[in-house]
Protein backbone atom coordinates (compact mmCIF):
# COMPACT_ATOMS: atom_id res chain seq x y z
CA UNK A 1 0.00 0.00 0.00
CA UNK A 2 2.57 2.33 1.11
CA UNK A 3 4.30 1.62 -2.56
CA UNK A 4 1.41 2.25 -4.54
CA UNK A 5 0.79 5.48 -2.52
CA UNK A 6 4.61 6.69 -3.25
CA UNK A 7 3.66 5.41 -7.01
CA UNK A 8 0.68 7.61 -7.23
CA UNK A 9 2.57 10.86 -5.45
CA UNK A 10 5.18 10.02 -8.13
CA UNK A 11 2.51 10.50 -10.92
CA UNK A 12 1.14 13.19 -9.61
CA UNK A 13 4.45 15.59 -9.47
CA UNK A 14 4.98 14.16 -12.91
CA UNK A 15 1.69 15.12 -14.21
CA UNK A 16 1.58 18.65 -12.55
CA UNK A 17 5.25 18.75 -14.09
CA UNK A 18 4.00 17.91 -17.25
CA UNK A 19 0.90 20.61 -17.15
CA UNK A 20 3.65 23.41 -16.21
CA UNK A 21 5.90 22.49 -19.17
CA UNK A 22 3.32 22.29 -21.41
CA UNK A 23 1.26 25.35 -20.31
CA UNK A 24 4.42 27.87 -20.38
CA UNK A 25 5.53 26.17 -23.89
CA UNK A 26 2.71 27.82 -25.73
CA UNK A 27 3.02 31.18 -23.77
CA UNK A 28 7.45 31.18 -25.18
CA UNK A 29 6.43 29.64 -28.20
CA UNK A 30 3.90 32.88 -29.01
CA UNK A 31 6.42 34.87 -27.65
CA UNK A 32 9.49 33.68 -30.30
CA UNK A 33 6.39 33.84 -32.84
CA UNK A 34 5.95 37.53 -32.23
CA UNK A 35 9.43 38.60 -32.25
CA UNK A 36 10.47 36.17 -35.14
CA UNK A 37 7.15 37.92 -36.65
CA UNK A 38 8.31 41.59 -36.06
CA UNK A 39 11.24 40.84 -38.26
CA UNK A 40 10.09 38.68 -41.27
CA UNK A 41 7.57 37.37 -42.74
CA UNK A 42 4.72 35.83 -39.65
CA UNK A 43 3.85 32.23 -39.30
CA UNK A 44 0.26 32.76 -40.37
CA UNK A 45 1.43 34.16 -43.33
CA UNK A 46 3.87 31.09 -44.29
CA UNK A 47 7.24 32.72 -42.46
CA UNK A 48 9.45 29.98 -41.15
CA UNK A 49 11.57 32.98 -39.24
CA UNK A 50 10.65 31.74 -35.81
CA UNK A 51 13.34 28.59 -36.24
CA UNK A 52 15.76 31.26 -36.20
CA UNK A 53 14.48 32.05 -33.23
CA UNK A 54 15.99 30.69 -29.39
CA UNK A 55 12.35 31.66 -27.71
CA UNK A 56 10.13 29.41 -29.73
CA UNK A 57 13.10 26.34 -29.74
CA UNK A 58 12.71 26.71 -26.08
CA UNK A 59 9.08 26.71 -25.77
CA UNK A 60 9.39 23.71 -27.90
CA UNK A 61 11.87 21.56 -26.01
CA UNK A 62 9.25 23.05 -22.72
CA UNK A 63 6.53 21.11 -25.16
CA UNK A 64 8.48 17.93 -25.73
CA UNK A 65 9.70 17.68 -21.55
CA UNK A 66 5.96 18.14 -20.70
CA UNK A 67 4.85 15.70 -22.98
CA UNK A 68 7.44 13.37 -21.72
CA UNK A 69 6.61 13.76 -18.03
CA UNK A 70 3.40 13.37 -18.87
CA UNK A 71 4.02 9.52 -20.26
CA UNK A 72 6.19 9.07 -17.74
CA UNK A 73 3.25 9.86 -15.66
CA UNK A 74 0.73 7.13 -16.83
CA UNK A 75 3.38 4.44 -15.75
CA UNK A 76 3.11 5.44 -12.19
CA UNK A 77 -0.72 6.70 -11.64
CA UNK A 78 -4.05 5.75 -12.80
CA UNK A 79 -5.07 7.71 -15.84
CA UNK A 80 -8.00 8.33 -13.96
CA UNK A 81 -5.68 10.65 -11.97
CA UNK A 82 -3.16 11.65 -14.78
CA UNK A 83 -5.51 12.91 -17.71
CA UNK A 84 -7.79 15.55 -15.83
CA UNK A 85 -4.88 17.25 -14.14
CA UNK A 86 -3.83 18.26 -18.14
CA UNK A 87 -6.68 21.60 -17.27
CA UNK A 88 -3.82 22.49 -14.97
CA UNK A 89 -1.64 23.47 -18.41
CA UNK A 90 -5.14 26.13 -19.44
CA UNK A 91 -4.53 27.64 -15.46
CA UNK A 92 -0.83 28.12 -16.20
CA UNK A 93 -1.12 29.46 -19.68
CA UNK A 94 -3.56 31.79 -18.81
CA UNK A 95 -1.81 32.89 -15.97
CA UNK A 96 1.67 33.72 -17.38
CA UNK A 97 -0.10 34.87 -20.69
CA UNK A 98 -1.56 37.58 -18.13
CA UNK A 99 1.92 38.71 -16.99
CA UNK A 100 4.21 38.21 -19.91
CA UNK A 101 1.83 38.57 -23.05
CA UNK A 102 -0.97 41.43 -21.97
CA UNK A 103 -3.37 39.11 -22.83
CA UNK A 104 -5.30 40.18 -19.63
CA UNK A 105 -6.55 37.35 -17.22
CA UNK A 106 -10.59 39.30 -16.48
CA UNK A 107 -12.86 37.96 -13.13
CA UNK A 108 -14.15 35.47 -15.11
CA UNK A 109 -11.34 33.98 -16.18
CA UNK A 110 -9.96 34.11 -12.70
CA UNK A 111 -12.81 32.07 -11.27
CA UNK A 112 -12.01 29.25 -14.28
CA UNK A 113 -8.66 29.04 -13.49
CA UNK A 114 -9.99 28.76 -9.67
CA UNK A 115 -12.51 25.70 -10.42
CA UNK A 116 -9.96 24.04 -12.48
CA UNK A 117 -8.00 23.84 -9.94
CA UNK A 118 -10.32 22.52 -7.08
CA UNK A 119 -11.86 20.34 -9.47
CA UNK A 120 -7.99 19.15 -10.05
CA UNK A 121 -7.34 18.96 -6.19
CA UNK A 122 -10.39 17.50 -5.35
CA UNK A 123 -10.06 14.30 -7.77
CA UNK A 124 -6.35 13.87 -6.83
CA UNK A 125 -7.70 13.64 -3.12
CA UNK A 126 -10.12 10.92 -4.53
CA UNK A 127 -7.85 8.84 -7.01
CA UNK A 128 -8.42 5.01 -6.56
CA UNK A 129 -5.95 2.57 -5.92
CA UNK A 130 -4.76 0.59 -8.89
CA UNK A 131 -4.54 -2.66 -9.28
CA UNK A 132 -1.01 -4.41 -9.51
CA UNK A 133 0.46 -5.67 -12.45
CA UNK A 134 3.07 -8.30 -13.49
CA UNK A 135 3.98 -7.16 -16.70
CA UNK A 136 2.73 -6.20 -20.24
CA UNK A 137 1.55 -9.40 -20.76
CA UNK A 138 -1.46 -8.99 -18.15
CA UNK A 139 -1.96 -5.62 -19.62
CA UNK A 140 -2.94 -7.71 -22.93
CA UNK A 141 -4.43 -10.36 -21.11
CA UNK A 142 -6.88 -7.46 -19.95
CA UNK A 143 -7.10 -5.74 -23.25
CA UNK A 144 -8.31 -9.05 -24.73
CA UNK A 145 -11.38 -9.13 -22.25
CA UNK A 146 -14.66 -9.08 -23.74
CA UNK A 147 -16.17 -5.71 -22.36
CA UNK A 148 -12.66 -3.77 -23.31
CA UNK A 149 -12.74 -5.68 -26.93
CA UNK A 150 -16.52 -4.05 -27.54
CA UNK A 151 -15.03 -0.82 -26.15
CA UNK A 152 -11.98 -1.00 -28.34
CA UNK A 153 -14.10 -2.12 -31.77
CA UNK A 154 -16.42 0.71 -30.84
CA UNK A 155 -14.14 3.59 -30.63
CA UNK A 156 -12.38 2.39 -33.71
CA UNK A 157 -15.53 1.99 -35.72
CA UNK A 158 -17.13 5.04 -35.01
CA UNK A 159 -13.93 7.10 -35.70
CA UNK A 160 -13.48 5.18 -39.02
CA UNK A 161 -17.02 6.39 -39.83
CA UNK A 162 -16.33 9.51 -38.90
CA UNK A 163 -13.03 9.70 -40.74
CA UNK A 164 -14.11 8.65 -43.92
CA UNK A 165 -18.19 8.78 -44.11
CA UNK A 166 -18.67 11.93 -41.95
CA UNK A 167 -15.62 14.18 -42.26
CA UNK A 168 -15.93 14.35 -46.12
CA UNK A 169 -19.37 16.52 -45.85
CA UNK A 170 -19.50 17.69 -42.44
CA UNK A 171 -16.40 18.12 -41.49
CA UNK A 172 -15.84 21.57 -42.15
CA UNK A 173 -19.17 22.75 -40.74
CA UNK A 174 -19.43 20.73 -37.67
CA UNK A 175 -16.67 20.72 -34.88
CA UNK A 176 -17.85 17.19 -33.07
CA UNK A 177 -16.33 15.52 -36.64
CA UNK A 178 -12.35 15.99 -36.24
CA UNK A 179 -12.65 16.77 -32.29
CA UNK A 180 -14.53 13.33 -32.20
CA UNK A 181 -11.79 11.68 -34.18
CA UNK A 182 -9.32 12.60 -32.11
CA UNK A 183 -10.49 11.86 -28.64
CA UNK A 184 -11.89 8.16 -29.92
CA UNK A 185 -8.51 7.19 -30.93
CA UNK A 186 -6.86 9.31 -28.59
CA UNK A 187 -8.88 7.18 -25.72
CA UNK A 188 -7.21 3.91 -27.10
CA UNK A 189 -3.68 5.72 -26.76
CA UNK A 190 -3.44 6.60 -23.33
CA UNK A 191 -4.48 2.91 -22.54
CA UNK A 192 -1.36 1.76 -24.60
CA UNK A 193 0.63 4.31 -23.34
CA UNK A 194 0.39 3.44 -19.67
CA UNK A 195 0.88 0.06 -21.02
CA UNK A 196 4.18 1.15 -22.32
CA UNK A 197 5.04 3.19 -19.62
CA UNK A 198 4.98 0.60 -17.08
CA UNK A 199 6.71 -1.76 -19.24
CA UNK A 200 9.89 0.75 -19.71
CA UNK A 201 9.51 1.61 -15.90
CA UNK A 202 9.60 -2.36 -15.01
CA UNK A 203 12.73 -2.91 -17.59
CA UNK A 204 14.57 -0.56 -15.28
CA UNK A 205 13.86 -2.30 -12.33
CA UNK A 206 15.23 -5.51 -13.13
CA UNK A 207 12.34 -7.35 -15.10
CA UNK A 208 12.78 -6.84 -18.71
CA UNK A 209 9.23 -6.67 -20.59
CA UNK A 210 11.17 -5.73 -24.18
CA UNK A 211 11.27 -9.44 -24.73
CA UNK A 212 7.39 -9.75 -25.11
CA UNK A 213 5.29 -8.70 -28.04
CA UNK A 214 2.91 -7.06 -26.38
CA UNK A 215 5.06 -4.27 -25.62
CA UNK A 216 5.88 -3.83 -29.15
CA UNK A 217 2.23 -3.90 -30.32
CA UNK A 218 1.99 -1.34 -27.25
CA UNK A 219 4.26 1.13 -29.95
CA UNK A 220 2.51 0.47 -33.13
CA UNK A 221 -0.58 1.45 -31.51
CA UNK A 222 0.64 4.40 -29.52
CA UNK A 223 2.38 5.68 -33.15
CA UNK A 224 -1.04 4.93 -34.98
CA UNK A 225 -3.43 6.52 -32.62
CA UNK A 226 -1.05 9.98 -31.88
CA UNK A 227 -0.03 10.59 -35.65
CA UNK A 228 -4.44 10.42 -36.81
CA UNK A 229 -4.65 12.72 -33.59
CA UNK A 230 -2.46 15.42 -34.64
CA UNK A 231 -3.75 15.27 -37.81
CA UNK A 232 -7.50 15.90 -36.91
CA UNK A 233 -6.67 18.18 -34.23
CA UNK A 234 -4.56 20.31 -36.33
CA UNK A 235 -7.73 20.02 -39.16
CA UNK A 236 -9.96 21.09 -36.09
CA UNK A 237 -7.37 24.24 -35.34
CA UNK A 238 -7.22 25.27 -39.06
CA UNK A 239 -11.19 25.20 -39.47
CA UNK A 240 -12.88 26.35 -35.89
CA UNK A 241 -11.81 28.54 -33.65
CA UNK A 242 -9.34 27.64 -30.97
CA UNK A 243 -11.23 28.95 -27.57
CA UNK A 244 -13.81 26.35 -29.08
CA UNK A 245 -11.63 23.52 -29.93
CA UNK A 246 -9.67 23.46 -27.23
CA UNK A 247 -12.31 22.97 -23.95
CA UNK A 248 -14.51 20.94 -26.29
CA UNK A 249 -10.96 18.38 -26.99
CA UNK A 250 -10.55 18.41 -23.42
CA UNK A 251 -13.86 16.96 -22.19
CA UNK A 252 -14.75 14.46 -24.68
CA UNK A 253 -11.22 13.31 -24.64
CA UNK A 254 -10.82 13.27 -20.87
CA UNK A 255 -14.51 11.28 -20.50
CA UNK A 256 -13.65 8.96 -22.92
CA UNK A 257 -9.96 8.10 -21.49
CA UNK A 258 -11.79 7.90 -17.64
CA UNK A 259 -14.40 5.45 -19.75
CA UNK A 260 -11.48 3.23 -21.35
CA UNK A 261 -9.68 3.28 -18.10
CA UNK A 262 -12.89 1.59 -15.86
CA UNK A 263 -13.58 -0.66 -18.05
CA UNK A 264 -10.11 -2.01 -18.72
CA UNK A 265 -8.62 -2.13 -15.28
CA UNK A 266 -11.61 -2.04 -13.48
CA UNK A 267 -9.84 0.01 -10.15
CA UNK A 268 -12.13 -0.44 -7.08
CA UNK A 269 -13.78 2.37 -6.18
CA UNK A 270 -16.44 3.50 -3.53
CA UNK A 271 -19.66 5.47 -4.37
CA UNK A 272 -18.07 8.29 -2.36
CA UNK A 273 -15.28 8.09 -4.36
CA UNK A 274 -16.85 8.17 -7.75
CA UNK A 275 -19.20 10.98 -6.63
CA UNK A 276 -16.45 12.94 -5.20
CA UNK A 277 -14.41 12.49 -9.01
CA UNK A 278 -17.35 13.08 -11.19
CA UNK A 279 -18.09 16.21 -9.13
CA UNK A 280 -14.24 17.26 -9.35
CA UNK A 281 -14.52 16.30 -13.09
CA UNK A 282 -17.68 18.72 -13.61
CA UNK A 283 -15.78 21.58 -11.90
CA UNK A 284 -12.92 21.17 -13.84
CA UNK A 285 -15.35 21.09 -17.44
CA UNK A 286 -17.20 24.28 -16.17
CA UNK A 287 -13.67 26.37 -15.20
CA UNK A 288 -12.39 24.87 -18.57
CA UNK A 289 -15.35 26.87 -20.13
CA UNK A 290 -15.86 29.78 -18.81
CA UNK A 291 -12.07 30.37 -18.95
CA UNK A 292 -12.10 29.96 -22.33
CA UNK A 293 -15.12 31.51 -23.38
CA UNK A 294 -14.75 34.94 -21.62
CA UNK A 295 -10.99 35.18 -21.72
CA UNK A 296 -11.82 37.62 -25.12
CA UNK A 297 -14.02 39.89 -23.36
CA UNK A 298 -13.21 43.28 -22.66
CA UNK A 299 -14.71 44.01 -18.62
CA UNK A 300 -14.84 47.54 -18.38
CA UNK A 301 -16.33 49.37 -15.56
CA UNK A 302 -17.19 47.22 -12.61
CA UNK A 303 -16.46 43.62 -11.53
CA UNK A 304 -19.94 43.19 -12.53
CA UNK A 305 -20.17 44.47 -15.96
CA UNK A 306 -21.81 47.66 -15.12
CA UNK A 307 -20.39 50.94 -15.78
CA UNK A 308 -20.16 53.52 -12.76
CA UNK A 309 -23.67 54.93 -12.96
CA UNK A 310 -24.70 51.30 -12.92
CA UNK A 311 -26.03 51.57 -16.42
CA UNK A 312 -26.45 48.10 -18.27
CA UNK A 313 -23.78 45.65 -19.12
CA UNK A 314 -20.58 47.02 -20.44
CA UNK A 315 -18.85 43.35 -21.20
CA UNK A 316 -17.61 43.65 -24.76
CA UNK A 317 -15.70 41.33 -27.09
CA UNK A 318 -12.14 42.50 -28.44
CA UNK A 319 -12.08 42.89 -32.38
CA UNK A 320 -14.64 43.00 -34.77
CA UNK A 321 -16.49 39.51 -34.04
CA UNK A 322 -17.57 37.97 -30.96
CA UNK A 323 -15.86 34.58 -31.83
CA UNK A 324 -16.86 32.63 -34.07
CA UNK A 325 -16.90 28.93 -34.23
CA UNK A 326 -16.05 28.97 -37.90
CA UNK A 327 -12.90 30.43 -38.57
CA UNK A 328 -13.14 33.61 -41.40
CA UNK A 329 -11.05 31.59 -43.91
CA UNK A 330 -13.39 28.53 -43.66
CA UNK A 331 -16.62 30.93 -43.64
CA UNK A 332 -14.91 32.03 -47.07
CA UNK A 333 -14.45 28.75 -48.60
CA UNK A 334 -18.24 28.01 -47.75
Amino acid sequence: MADKSQDNFIGLVLAASSSAFIGSSFVVKKKGLKKAGASGIRAGQGGYGYLKEPLWWIGMISMILGEAANFAAYAFAPAILVTPLGALSIVVSAILAHHFLQERLNVFGMVGCVLCIAGSVSITLHAPEEREMSGVNEVLLLALQPDFLLYALSAVSAALYLMFKVAPKFGKTHIFVNVGICSLFGSLSVISCKALGMAIKMTFEGNNQFGYPATYLCMVIVACCVVIQINYLNKALDLFNSAIVSPIYYVMFTVLVIIASTIMFKEQQTTRQVATQFSGFITIVSGTFILHMTKDMDLTGSIAGFNAKGQGPVAKRRGPEELPILSRETKEEL
